[in-house]
């Protein structure tokens, strides 16, 4: 009787389930493909959250939003126009070498050089130069006094001169090296990317040995994806999938009001919207009010200008364009553009919803909008294109992670940019010399007259603060940061 009690009991306990281990892979949904693994050449969401695990970066920030030292351990101003940088000494690329300040001073002649056509230029054009000024030293000169600097150099990652120089510049794209605490595994281009750890990491061992990012463009499937435990955390979600998933007791929300703003581009220099005169008509057509409430469920904040309060440069009383059907229609009728086509370019990773609305809020006043949606990394290399290949109207949802004006709408509507498609001298004089004065007095006064400027000729319509919103397994252990950080680690299992 023993023998079977005790073979009953045995068979009793193998068929319990085994207990939960820990899960040493992070599994992310992303509503896009990478559109490239080299930090310096694009600057998607989709892609600095993927590539900012690669890449140890000049400087970051912490969680509450404070500039802090990563490569760089401190820094100081000699004059106006130099910056001293003391780095650290015992950080090592992926492939054994050692960080020197010879590969810092590379990183910033590279994006700086026009020839790369870093999206990312006009954020560090204002640098002159750079050069090592000791074993540990690099000192940085820049061509005016340049207030949003330290802002800009958070996102200036560290690649490796000799790698780069060896194999050039398309291979390093495809087989990138970093510093990070992840390193590049394999990159399935619009399937998933995978990374491995990097054990010998100079802050520590990371807590996830591995981490797989997939491209899933529907929100449905990411959700079902968390929900089946296929994955661990998403971000992309809508404001309905938010409300709809309050309640689910093995996921939790986090959302936060972040510097991204939402907006219209309009193309001020190709097609319908070349007239001045359209481009105020499709501002009074936009019943902001209604996209808030109808689309955002509370997870938005208006803004009436292309920049949000968490933004140094916003200014309140500059007044968007009131919603003005009637005025619409007859400045619409003005220019002669009645039943004019608005071509509107978009991808997955922007709310189709909203896209739709404005289409319905646009052909309300006598225009017609067609919707081409087309992938993330083809969408932005039209959107940076030519002013004919851009369309005339998309939606955009920009941030620089700068927290500063020179930040947003320098890069947006300053002639010159890849992203503008808008010319006028008097603006690019305003925005010129805000990024010239340390004084904050005389740059808020600048960005005014600028967003007057913007206001009138209308290049883009500010529509809303966003909220970054992320669905993620109950116990993973993750704050979202207003700049939209997205480091693997930060992040653990609680």
């Amino acid at each position: 009787m023993r023998l079977i009690a005790a073979a009953i009991i045995a068979l009793l306990i193998g068929a319990l389930p085994a207990r939960a281990q820990p899960k040493d892979t992070l599994t992310v949904d992303l509503p896009g493909d990478v559109a490239t693994m080299d930090p310096q050449l694009q600057w998607d969401t989709d892609s600095y959250t993927v590539y900012r695990n690669i890449f140890d970066n000049l400087l970051t920030r912490d969680v509450s939003g404070k500039i802090v030292p990563q490569v760089a351990t401190a820094w100081r101003y000699t004059n106006d126009t130099t910056i001293v940088f003391d780095l650290r000494s015992d950080i090592l690329f992926h492939d054994g070498s050692r960080l020197t300040p010879d590969d810092v001073v590379f990183s910033i002649a590279r994006i700086t050089n026009p020839a790369l056509k870093s999206p990312q230029l006009s954020q560090f054009d204002q640098i002159a130069s750079a050069e090592t000024t000791g074993p540990t030293q690099v000192t940085l000169h820049t061509k005016s006094p340049y207030p949003a600097l330290l802002a800009q150099l958070v996102k200036l990652s560290i690649v490796p001169k000799a790698y780069v120089e060896k194999v050039g510049d398309t291979a390093f794209n495809q087989a990138v090296i970093g510093s990070g605490p992840y390193r590049l595994k394999s990159w399935q281009r619009g399937v998933q990317t995978n990374l491995e750890a990097n054990e010998g990491y100079w802050r520590g061992k990371p807590f996830f040995k591995a981490v797989t990012f997939r491209a899933v463009p529907d929100s449905a499937t990411r959700i079902a994806d968390l929900r089946t435990g296929r994955a661990d955390i998403t971000r992309g979600l809508t404001p309905d999938d938010a409300v709809a998933m309050k309640n689910e007791k093995a996921l939790k929300l986090s959302s936060i009001a972040t510097e991204r703003v939402a907006y219209l581009f309009v193309n001020a220099l190709s097609g319908p919207t070349k007239d001045k005169r359209v481009r105020q008509a499709i501002a009074m057509a936009i019943d902001r009010d209604t996209l808030i409430s109808a689309l955002q469920q509370g997870y938005a904040k208006p803004t009436n200008i292309v920049l949000t309060p968490a933004n140094f440069g916003y200014v309140a009383d500059v007044k968007g364009w009131p919603f003005d059907p009637a005025k619409a229609r007859a400045l619409i009728k003005e220019a002669g553009a009645e039943g004019a086509t608005i071509s509107f370019i978009t991808s997955p990773a922007y709310d189709r919803r909203l896209n739709e609305a404005v289409q319905q809020m646009l052909e309300d006043v006598g225009l017609k909008m067609t919707i081409a949606v087309m992938d993330q990394p083809t969408y932005l290399r039209r959107r940076l294109g030519t002013p004919e290949d851009a369309g005339s109207l998309s939606q955009g949802r920009w941030s620089c992670a700068c927290q500063d004006a020179d930040g947003v709408i320098f890069p947006l509507f300053r002639s010159g940019s890849v992203w503008s498609k808008f010319t006028n001298p008097e603006y690019d004089a305003e925005v010129d010399a805000a990024r010239a004065t340390l004084d904050d007095a005389r740059r808020l006064a600048h960005y005014h007259r600028a967003f007057e400027i913007l206001r009138e000729e209308v290049p883009g319509i500010g529509l809303f603060q966003d909220e970054a919103i992320y669905l993620m397994r109950r116990e993973l252990a993750f704050t979202p940061t207003a700049n939209e950080a997205f480091f693997v680690y930060d992040m653990k299992w609680e």
